[in-house]
């Protein structure tokens, strides 16, 4: 008996000692703080590659446009936080001073920008662009026309009148240090489109004038290394979404991998046919010189490095660009990787079937977003009943209706090309799936931005269309390729007729009913927040990471 009782006290204490160390070990791994969870929502990832492809020229224009990027840095700072410097002084804490400067401000941009430093209010939605004590009504009575050109400031005079500032003239000393650089990496190049090109950009930044630069860019075919600068994307400016932001990168181009990818470049007017629309909806072209390019980031800054950080993007922006010479999708090969290792394969592991597990590869990641952005190029940008731009017609409806398109038609595209045999190398199941677990990283940055309510929209529909379902023990999803095809192609016409006929009403319908996240999907997302898995990454970058002096 005494053996007996000595054996269960030894199960009982094992246990206990057990429960507490594995209890310790989960205590270690806790953040301490709010702003220490704030924090391990971000992922460090190394921005590398290998630089032995490069010539000896090629590696010494490296430092000059690396010196160039952090010059960006600076205008990008003093757009977008302009009490940067008082409020740095104001911050003690190392972490704080971390998050401060991954969101380039005191404002979470993956939390709705929400201020985490003491004593901050909310942002200003128009950011430094213009006068924080500016009303609609003084803007709108403004005469001067410049006043809506994406790259002026408003600024007030002497008297208090608003007055137009040209980013040329109001940033004038950095503008001229950077366009000094680029020209000096530029008697470096080895490729000559590459030295016009960034010849012509540094121009550009001293002229604000930047439509001949972008028609070069897109001609330039051969470069291995590529610079992208300049005031771009208009995201920033949450009043007007017409200010843009300065961002850069530094990209070294996959040559055979994007050599790869130019039969679907081809392919392009073909696909834009086949839309699953009305012949009406479809009769915009894709301009001739579109095409699908591969890299590896080595350097980012400016708006490109705040927050989530970009997997895929279709530049250029202007759409007189697009019209005349269509545009590129890049696709940036690590910064995708690194997310995927990261977040989304831990994802599926957490809300997908096991049986279905095998169909998360990162090969069909690359393509689903690969197509995302032709999904971006391709489409309607005009209505079909005279109402103008879809921009224009669907209003503050536009971005979230553009997103919705963009994301459901890259899903249309791939497997349209399977169904062509374009596409044969895997199983466009690994592509449904892997699509459903990118949802759920999505939908992760909540509805603050319009990427995260399309995400609830598709999210909600598929749900209603049956495309998958929720094993209520597991709380795992598995996904039903038929009923998701079915759903896909209904929700991509849907969304065509709604930017056909430029309907507000029906825009905003959708979002009132499914832009939003319900209490299942909500405590799904608690799991994977319980993990402590990373919503997204944050760059280690420099000279030094690549190998080369910083």
């Amino acid at each position: 008996m005494q053996k007996k009782l000595l054996i269960i006290s030894l199960i009982f204490f094992s246990f206990v000692f057990i429960s507490c160390t594995n209890k310790d070990k989960k205590e270690d791994k806790k953040p301490q703080s709010k702003i220490e969870k704030l924090l391990s929502n971000y992922a460090d990832v190394k921005l590398e590659t290998d630089l032995s492809i490069l010539s000896k020229n090629q590696k010494e224009m490296l430092p000059y446009l690396v010196e160039a990027a952090k010059l960006i840095d600076e205008l990008y700072w003093a757009q977008t936080c302009p009490k940067m410097n008082e409020i740095e002084k104001s911050i003690t804490d190392e972490s704080v001073m971390k998050y401060f400067k991954i969101n380039y401000g005191p404002w979470d941009r993956l939390n709705g920008m929400e201020p985490f430093v003491d004593g901050i209010g909310q942002r200003y939605d128009g950011a430094n662009f213009y006068p924080p004590n500016m009303s609609f009504q003084e803007f709108d009575e403004f005469t001067d026309l410049k006043k809506y050109n994406s790259y002026t400031l408003i600024r007030r005079n002497e008297l208090g009148s608003l007055q137009t500032i040209p980013y040329h003239i109001a940033y004038k000393e950095k503008l001229v240090q950077i366009a000094d650089l680029m020209k000096k990496a530029a008697e470096l190049a080895d490729n000559r489109d590459f030295k016009k090109y960034l010849e012509l950009r540094a121009e550009a930044l001293l002229n604000d004038s930047y439509y001949k630069s972008d028609i070069t860019w897109m001609e330039m075919k051969d470069n291995i290394v590529d610079f992208i600068v300049g005031p771009i994307e208009d995201v920033e400016d949450r009043l007007y979404y017409t200010k843009t932001s300065y961002q850069s990168m530094i990209l070294i181009k996959d040559k055979q991998f994007s050599k790869d990818l130019e039969k679907y470049s081809l392919l392009l007017p073909y696909l834009q046919k086949s839309l699953p629309v009305d012949v009406k909806y479809k009769t915009e072209i894709a301009g001739k010189l579109s095409d699908i390019m591969v890299y590896d980031v080595i350097y980012c800054s400016g708006y490109w490095n705040t927050g989530s950080k970009k997997i895929a993007i279709t530049l250029p922006i202007d759409g007189q660009v697009q019209l005349k010479v269509g545009s590129r999708k890049l696709q940036f090969k690590n910064v995708m990787g690194a997310k995927f290792d990261k977040i989304l394969m831990p994802i599926s592991k957490i809300l997908i079937a096991d049986n279905q597990l095998k169909h998360v590869t990162e090969k069909a990641f690359f393509e689903n977003t690969m197509f995302y952005e032709v999904g971006s190029a391709l489409g309607i940008r005009n209505t079909i009943n005279g109402n103008g731009l879809v921009r224009d017609a669907l209003k503050d409806q536009h971005n979230v209706i553009s997103e919705c398109k963009n994301d459901i038609l890259s899903l249309f595209f791939v497997t349209k090309l399977y169904e062509m045999g374009e596409m044969s190398s895997g199983d466009l199941m690994d592509n449904y799936v892997t699509y459903m677990t990118d949802v759920f990283r999505s939908v992760r940055f909540g509805i603050a931005n319009d990427q995260g309510v399309a995400n609830m929209i598709r999210f909600y529909y598929f749900q209603e269309m049956g495309a998958f379902s929720r094993d209520s023990k597991t709380g795992k999803y598995s996904i039903n390729f038929d009923k998701m095809k079915e759903a896909m192609l209904k929700l991509s016409e849907e969304i065509l007729v709604i930017q056909g006929d430029g309907n507000y009403e029906a825009a905003k319908k959708l979002v009132n009913e499914k832009g939003f996240i319900r209490d299942e999907l909500l405590n799904d997302l608690y799991k994977i927040q319980k993990e402590r898995i990373p919503k997204d990454v944050v760059f280690i970058q420099g000279l030094d990471q690549l190998g080369l002096t910083d």
